[in-house]
């Protein structure tokens, strides 16, 4: 007898020991944000017996009209069973979506030819939309210090919002934008969030995450009116240097294909692109 219901941060632990033990996982958070995301996003379970998980699936809805997949998973007792709980999860996710005002919902992965969930979602109405790709650095050298005029400094929600937003809206297509929540979010739960303040304004931002050893430079963003002046040098340098000072020893990004001012930057700082390419898939919700 199966269940389902809404995740509440009170489910944390029972999500916690199912990403430990599954054979059937889809990640994109780390464990220090997982309270955070079942208080603020939707997140279905399935149960067993009414007190078991057996199975959750999340959504992130960081900039409605969009969400993003964030995390899939079955217990090992039903891994037969896994097409019907995403089935049963995707289902009991539509009302809270069409509630919150979201009109497309993303995944990613990050290899297109191994990726497991990839063909199961296409066959459930996702369509390819675009292509990423996947970088790594495995050292600490960096080409150049960047620009040394410009101020690196811890975010401050408090004040740094309105900037924030506004290099957001400036820097990338709504697909990829995150609002004041999920910067809030952000900065409460990456362990590195830092801008980069010239003459009083703050003109870029960057974030990071850290998992053990691997270190994932997830956003590097400075406004069009202040590129080709060393900015996202210097926010590259000080991002290497903190993964030094936490020791990690793998650095890894993902850009989309058609980003070539990023891909000279990362090149430039010792990255190398991997042969496998990542991949977002789209799904068009239908009105309720």
């Amino acid at each position: 007898m199966y269940t389902v219901r809404q995740l509440t941060p009170a489910d944390v632990h029972a999500v916690e020991r199912l990403l430990r033990s599954s054979e059937y996982i889809y990640q994109r958070f780390t464990l220090e944000e997982l309270p955070l995301l079942l208080e603020r996003y939707p997140c279905m379970g399935v149960f067993s017996n009414q007190t078991t998980l057996t199975s959750f699936l999340l959504v992130q809805t960081v900039n409605p009209p969009v969400a993003w997949i964030g995390g899939f998973g079955v217990s090992w007792t039903e891994s037969r069973s896994y097409i019907e709980h995403l089935d049963r999860l995707l289902e009991a996710l539509m009302q809270p979506l069409h509630k919150a005002g979201v009109q497309d919902l993303y995944y990613s992965g990050s290899d297109m030819m191994l990726d497991w969930l990839r063909p199961l979602l296409m066959h459930r109405q996702f369509e390819p939309d675009r292509y990423l790709y996947s970088y790594d650095k495995y050292d600490y050298a960096v080409p150049t210090q960047g620009n040394q005029q410009v101020t690196i400094r811890p975010v401050n929600p408090a004040t740094d919002m309105p900037a924030l937003l506004t290099i957001e809206h400036a820097c990338f297509e709504e697909l990829w934008r995150y609002d004041e929540a999920a910067f809030r979010d952000i900065a409460r739960t990456h362990p590195y969030f830092v801008v980069a303040e010239q003459r009083g304004h703050v003109v870029g931002y960057q974030f990071n995450a850290l998992d053990a050893e691997m270190g994932y430079l997830i956003r590097i963003a400075v406004h069009p009116s202040a590129e080709r002046q060393g900015i996202g040098a210097r926010l590259m340098t000080e991002a290497v240097r903190f993964f030094e000072r936490h020791g990690a020893t793998r650095i890894m990004l993902n850009t989309e294909e058609q980003n070539v001012h990023a891909h000279r930057l990362y090149e430039w700082f010792g990255f190398t692109r991997l042969p496998q390419t990542g991949f977002v898939l789209r799904r068009p919700l239908e009105n309720p």
